[in-house]
């Protein structure tokens, strides 16, 4: 049989050859016998690096400039092959372990894969659709935060609509710790596939980095004409696999009896459907969702309890964007009537939900939903947003970071969802009216994050309603907040003294010489994680009154200042004995031999340097 299959390949091959050279039939013939990929006929390799950036989930910058956005990966290198943190570098939100370990951060979602590590994406738009060869990313700090790379075969740029729009993994991994934080070119052998492609997806996962990683360009070469793949691979097969005795069967349990004609035939389960039904509920809730919708066409017993309402009070949909649609949410419709947390961040884009899919989904699933997660979802519109507001009435969570195509009136109808409790509109055209509408009815709020909302005209409007009407406010997220001023600050501490995390950020109307950091230790006691970045003006006193008040603080970031000696830093770190966290990136008075000392006398704090050449 291997004998014709070879013979009639080398038939194929001799008439392919007739149009080409040669040498071009010599090669391919070489590459198929030796069980490699060939190119049929031999194609010029085409280098190129990024058109535009598409879509992200989160940056380091702001929005209205280029400082640390994502955007810079877009075109040739700016820093490359220079190591450290530059600017002109695309910078994600988050590093390491230190914002699952805050208060704000809500509990992961059961049956994740293990496989999935993805935590932010990027994806990037090229000039030319090609067969990919490679893909070039150049890491100029911290380098090993890339967990996976897609190819999909919609372009971007194309004037049609996608009718079909497929993601193919080019190459996947773990997170992974690089030893040094030295610019490097990841080149990652990648899987070839049978579509071109201008649009790629980078995946990463910064949880085990020490500090920020940074990007600066991204190279996709391959080649116009399709390859044509080896035409035959010899199998792996395990011959113990295919062991089937008598001996076996009769190992398993109880499922089979001999008949009179010496025959085994079967009797049922076995012992299996002997176990109690919470024992087998408790099995079966270890597995994946893929997992659960194989096994639940395997037989009647398990098809009950893989379709159990109860295996379903969870449901983390992200794993899967790629594949979900309309017709997997009608899929699960009816076995998730008792949902109590859905996750479906990253999903639904380029046309795979729609409102009528999604809306259908929330009427049947919403009534018990206390969490939902709709992150970088670009197909929620204002209709969507009112389905929430009318389908779940109790819920307490919503998440809707980085969906910055959402038209602003659309938050108005979150101001219905009384019983909210986290809200995250990061990176969001959230508006002042929405924004006041909202915390006059959602009064139980714990954890609002606001980070990067630009649109918002006065911050201290919002501080000072967030002082009235959401008195147990535990966190508060105004990263990039552009117009905060000490006024509203002070309103702010002076009636949410619960807050345990306040995030200020990059906010440059603040200025020190006014009191209002010295006011904030003073009024925030239970204060465990604060982010001053980039605020100049951050001085010794304002250390000291962070030691003396907040006992309890366990994050702080104070990267830019220059008027923070050593001295005041040993006293915080003496004050603060929960201290995990300090960054001093960008401080003048603060050079590494400092860095060195304070690490030596207290090792359980993590003192973050940055550092460019």
């Amino acid at each position: 049989m291997l004998t014709l299959l070879s013979m009639f390949y080398y038939i194929c091959l001799r008439r392919r050859s007739r149009s080409g050279t040669r040498g071009e039939a010599l090669t391919s013939r070489r590459a198929v016998e030796s069980g490699q990929r060939a190119v049929l006929p031999v194609s010029v390799e085409v280098e190129q690096y990024a058109k535009e950036v598409l879509d992200f989930s989160s940056h380091y910058g702001s929005e209205n400039s280029m400082s640390y956005t994502m955007w810079n990966l877009a075109g040739v290198p700016n820093v490359y092959p220079s190591s450290g943190d530059f600017t002109q570098t695309a910078v994600f939100r988050a590093y390491g372990t230190w914002w699952e370990q805050c208060a704000s951060a809500p509990p992961p979602f059961r049956r994740t894969p293990k496989g999935f590590h993805s935590q932010d994406y990027i994806e990037l738009g090229f000039e030319e659709p090609v067969y990919p060869t490679a893909v070039e990313v150049l890491e100029t700090y911290y380098p090993g935060a890339i967990v996976q790379i897609l190819a999909c075969s919609h372009n971007p740029f194309s004037q049609n609509p996608p009718t079909d729009v497929r993601w193919e993994v080019l190459w996947s991994g773990e997170p992974t710790k690089v030893l040094t934080p030295q610019a490097r070119q990841f080149s990652p052998n990648i899987k070839h596939i049978n579509f071109p492609t201008n649009l790629l997806r980078l995946e990463v996962n910064s949880s085990l980095l020490d500090y920020y990683t940074e990007l600066d360009a991204v190279i996709l070469r391959g080649v116009k004409e399709r390859p044509m793949l080896a035409l035959y691979k010899m199998p792996v097969i395990d011959i113990s696999d295919l062991s089937d005795s008598e001996e076996e069967l009769s190992d398993v349990g109880g499922p089979f009896r001999q008949g009179g004609d010496g025959k085994l035939q079967r009797t049922g389960n076995g012992y299996f459907d002997k176990l109690p039904y919470e024992l087998i509920q408790l099995i079966v809730s270890h597995l994946t969702l893929p997992d659960l919708s194989r096994l639940a066409q395997s037989c009647k017993l398990l098809h009950q309890h893989c379709c159990d309402p109860l295996q379903y009070t969870q449901l983390s949909l992200q794993p899967y964007w790629c594949r979900l649609s309309d017709a997997s949410l009608g899929h699960l419709q009816s076995r998730c009537t008792l949902l109590q947390r859905l996750n479906l961040s990253w999903t639904g884009n380029r046309g795979a939900l729609t409102l009528t899919g999604f809306s259908s989904f929330m009427k049947a699933c919403g009534l018990s939903l206390v969490c939902l997660k709709l992150s970088c979802c670009h197909f929620l519109n204002e209709a969507c947003l009112e389905v929430i507001s009318q389908t779940c009435p109790g819920l307490q969570e919503l998440n809707l970071s980085s969906c910055d195509r959402l038209h602003p009136q659309a938050f108005a109808h979150i101001s219905k969802l009384t019983r909210l409790r986290r809200l995250v509109l990061y990176r969001t055209k959230i508006e002042q009216t929405a924004i006041l509408s909202i915390l006059t009815f959602c009064t139980e709020l714990r954890h609002l994050n606001l980070g990067s909302c630009v649109r918002i005209e006065d911050y201290d409007v919002v501080a000072s309603m967030l002082a009235a009407r959401c008195r147990s406010l535990c966190s508060l997220d105004l990263w990039r907040c552009r117009n905060l001023t000490d006024r509203g600050l002070a309103e702010l501490v002076s009636g949410c003294r619960m807050l345990e995390e306040l995030d200020l950020g990059w906010c440059p109307t603040l200025q020190s010489s006014t009191g209002c950091f010295q006011h904030l230790a003073r009024n925030l006691p239970r204060l465990r994680k604060l982010f001053l970045t980039a605020n100049r003006t951050v001085c010794d006193p304002d250390i000291e009154e962070l030691a003396a008040s907040c006992p309890s603080l366990q994050h702080l970031d104070i990267l830019g200042t220059r008027l923070v000696s050593a001295a005041s830093l040993k006293k915080l770190l003496q004050s603060c004995p929960r201290l995990l966290l300090l960054d001093v990136s960008f401080c003048s008075q603060i050079d590494m031999r400092v860095v060195q000392e304070l690490s030596g006398l207290f090792p359980n704090v993590a003192i973050k340097k940055s550092f460019t050449q």
